[in-house]
């Protein structure tokens, strides 16, 4: 087996262990885009588990120091000038940024997002919140679009807007999670609207107060949501399917949520392998509908935007 196999097999390995979600919508992909997708995965998993002190996502979060980020970004920046070191995870952001632009800018701003959890930084506003949503995530949507080969900036935005959805549906789900390790991204004039405090999050006598900003979010998450499915018209039919069914079952958990209620709140919600099944497939409608590249219909007006996406 050659060692270029022998990275896959391991990429594979790690989503397959980490993300149900996420590997199931990249079995929609052309075998060399899927591979691609994967060990950006591989990259960006490992880079959440080093701040969070976590395996494969799993476990209590016990948040690194900063010397710890430190060699995370400088084992980063090495592997994406060409000299990884032996571990899985820059070995495959090295061999994805010999074929793909991906930038210097993306990966210190995607990097950034970890250092503001090892700061204990909280956001203060609505806008805080995106900004993290962006770094943590948005780079993430930017980087795949990049391996999707978009390379125009509209399109690009999109992007980075699955992202953002991606990661405030994340926060709507894992608010007692997090409590627990002393973090809310859940804007702070939120909270103190609702008379409420971090701890307050993880007492199930403020569940009904707790839901009402956790909907809420969920439902800032819409028009992220709704703007991605634009730039969804600009792949090609094979990614788009792909892309428009990660979509399509990351807004699921959101909308399992709601329907739950407050109850919701203490337990993972995830979607099943059934309806996860029927989601990718009805998700073919990104497939057909007709190709629109660069993205110029349907302005993002009113959605938060980064200085640069790329």
């Amino acid at each position: 087996m050659s060692s270029r196999e022998h990275l896959t097999l391991q990429a594979r390995e790690i989503i397959n262990r980490a993300s149900a979600s996420f590997s199931a919508a990249s079995r929609l992909l052309p075998a060399e885009t899927r591979r691609d997708v994967t060990l950006l995965y591989t990259w960006c998993r490992h880079c959440d588990d080093v701040t969070d002190g976590q395996a494969l996502g799993r476990g209590d979060i016990q948040t690194a120091s900063a010397e710890t980020l430190a060699q995370l970004r400088a084992d980063s920046l090495a592997a994406l000038a060409g000299r990884p070191n032996s571990l899985t995870p820059f070995q495959a952001l090295s061999d994805l940024a010999r074929r793909h632009r991906i930038s210097r800018t993306l990966i210190e701003a995607h990097l950034r997002g970890f250092e503001l959890d090892v700061e204990g930084w909280q956001p203060e506003t609505l806008d805080d919140t995106m900004k993290y949503c962006y770094h943590t995530a948005g780079t993430v949507g930017v980087m795949m679009a990049i391996v999707l080969e978009v390379d125009d900036e509209l399109t690009l935005q999109r992007a980075s807007d699955l992202g953002i959805a991606f990661q405030l549906t994340n926060i709507a789900r894992d608010v007692r999670e997090d409590a627990l390790a002393g973090r809310s991204y859940l804007p702070k004039a939120w909270l103190d609207a609702a008379n409420l405090q971090v701890t307050d999050l993880m007492d199930k006598r403020n569940e009904a107060e707790v839901f009402e900003l956790v909907g809420r979010l969920i439902k800032e998450a819409e028009p992220y949501y709704d703007s991605a499915a634009t730039g969804i018209q600009a792949l090609p039919r094979r990614a788009a399917w792909a892309i428009g069914a990660a979509r399509t079952i990351y807004r699921d958990i959101g909308h399992q949520i709601v329907r739950r209620g407050p109850e919701a709140l203490g337990e993972r919600v995830f979607t099943s392998s059934r309806r996860k099944a029927w989601l990718m497939t009805t998700s073919f409608r990104h497939a057909l509908t007709p190709r629109q590249r660069p993205i110029s219909s349907r302005p993002r007006t009113g959605l938060w935007t980064p200085p640069k996406v790329a």
